[in-house]
């Protein structure tokens, strides 16, 4: 109940969030770069993939896994994680294990003489294996590929759960990315050794993820209902301050037991507990300040991109596609500059498509004769009328901005010049004046 009566604007502090994971991800992607160009690969690798040696050593005093490490470094073993063991009525500091990728098959003995140097060694009470690297290319393709699907499936359930709502399901699947790359981001930071105990908190983190993202999204649903005149933004805001209580609990008892794991847990169960705790902790803060703002965001995307479509589609009915409908606009007040342009970007598109308007042949038009002047020749032109064989004046054509075309191709405006006076060769001056275009 505490969160509920906080005035905080979640929504309003998702590009602070995103810029924070951004980063994160990002210095995590360099780490990778920087070992795959130093050390030839991108994170550090467990036995399970590598392969190599496994060591557990028993001395017969107390010792430290600092003089373990540099007697190892005498046979060239510069890469060993060693941990502690202890058994009841044992001393503490006395018996460990040493996990390292360098193989030494039937050399054993080297191992043996090198630990000999920092304490004798129980021979009967220790033990040496060679590990294979179980985890092939082939298991993690198949692994990668099964991810891939199971969150597919994620994304049609989750839109189906949600009535359709394909952004509900887009909302998840980022998320779900997000914590993946997170967490290999922050293991490359940390130089921990991935090994299938990663793998298995790997698929964890996305697991819980998932469960705390559907919770706040399942309040976003019922709040649309509840409260139908508030903003989205509100709406969204509300939704994460009302199940934030539920989530930080939640999120707080894991963390305690994952804490203590890797404290006392020994060193067979802290890497899993680290890379559960990175990737639980990753996940609780995408759920809450990531995942939920972002239905927002693709919500006013989506609107944004309808209102532009509405636009188009409006402004492709008010094009003018006859004359009739061009005579129309233009005694509605619109400029000739206005149905120009309508009509260079209708022909644009339909000659983008291959098509015109209209599929029956063009009709032409010509000149009218004044009373006592001669017939004009008719005049070739382009331009469709409503009806076949309609008769219309050149300067009606101009006026109504149909001629368009015919100036692109070169011909010049017809203009009435009323104030000249006939030619000698017996023009009258309705020829003179309204001379067609060549």
């Amino acid at each position: 109940m505490f969160f509920r009566r906080l005035n905080w604007n979640v929504v309003g502090w998702f590009k602070i969030v995103s810029a924070i994971s951004y980063t994160i991800i990002g210095a995590g992607a360099l780490m990778i770069a920087y070992n795959l160009v130093v050390h030839g690969y991108p994170i550090k690798l467990g036995l399970s993939f590598t392969g190599g040696t496994d060591v557990t050593a028993k001395f017969s005093q107390p010792t430290t896994a600092e003089k373990i490490q540099a007697g190892l470094a005498t046979i060239g073993v510069k890469d060993a994680q060693i941990n502690t063991l202890q058994k009841i009525g044992e001393a503490p500091n006395e018996r460990f294990t040493i996990s390292t990728q360098v193989d030494f098959g039937d050399q054993t003995a080297r191992v043996w003489n090198a630990l000999n140097t920092v304490a004798p060694v129980d021979r009967g009470q220790s033990e040496i294996a060679s590990v294979g690297p179980s985890l092939s290319h082939e298991y993690l393709t198949k692994a990668v590929i099964a991810l891939v699907i199971a969150i597919g499936i994620q994304f049609v359930y989750i839109a189906f759960r949600f009535g359709w709502n394909i952004i509900f399901g887009e909302v998840v699947v980022i998320a779900l990315a997000r914590d993946a790359a997170m967490m290999i981001g922050i293991y490359a930071l940390a130089q921990r050794r991935a090994d299938d105990a990663f793998l298995a908190a790997v698929l964890t983190v996305i697991g819980y993820s998932v469960m705390d993202t559907i919770v706040i999204l399942d309040r976003i649903r019922e709040n649309v209902k509840l409260m139908p005149n508030v903003p989205y933004d509100k709406i969204v805001n509300s939704s994460i301050l009302q199940t934030m209580t539920r989530s930080f609990n939640t999120l707080a008892t894991v963390v305690i037991t994952l804490v203590a794991l890797l404290v006392f847990g020994g060193g067979s169960l802290q890497n899993f507990a680290f890379a559960l705790l990175v990737g639980i902790v990753s996940g609780g803060y995408h759920s809450i300040f990531y995942s939920a703002p972002l239905v927002y965001i693709l919500r006013e995307r989506e609107l944004r991109r309808a209102a532009k479509r509405r636009v188009r589609e409006r402004a492709d009915a008010e094009r003018p596609r006859t004359v009739a409908e061009a005579r129309e606009q233009a005694s509605r007040g619109m400029s000739r500059e206005e149905i120009l342009a309508a009509r260079r970007e209708r022909r644009a598109r339909e000659k983008a498509s291959g098509t015109r308007a209209g599929s029956s042949p063009a009709a032409r038009y010509r000149k009218k004769s004044r009373p006592g002047a001669s017939v004009a020749a008719p005049i070739e032109d382009d331009v469709v009328y409503d009806e076949p064989g309609e008769m219309m004046d050149p300067l009606d054509a101009q006026r109504a901005g149909l001629h368009d075309a015919e100036l692109e191709l070169g011909h010049e405006e017809i203009h009435l010049n009323l104030d000249d006076e006939p030619e000698a060769s017996g023009e009258t001056t309705s020829e003179a004046s309204a001379t067609k275009r060549e």
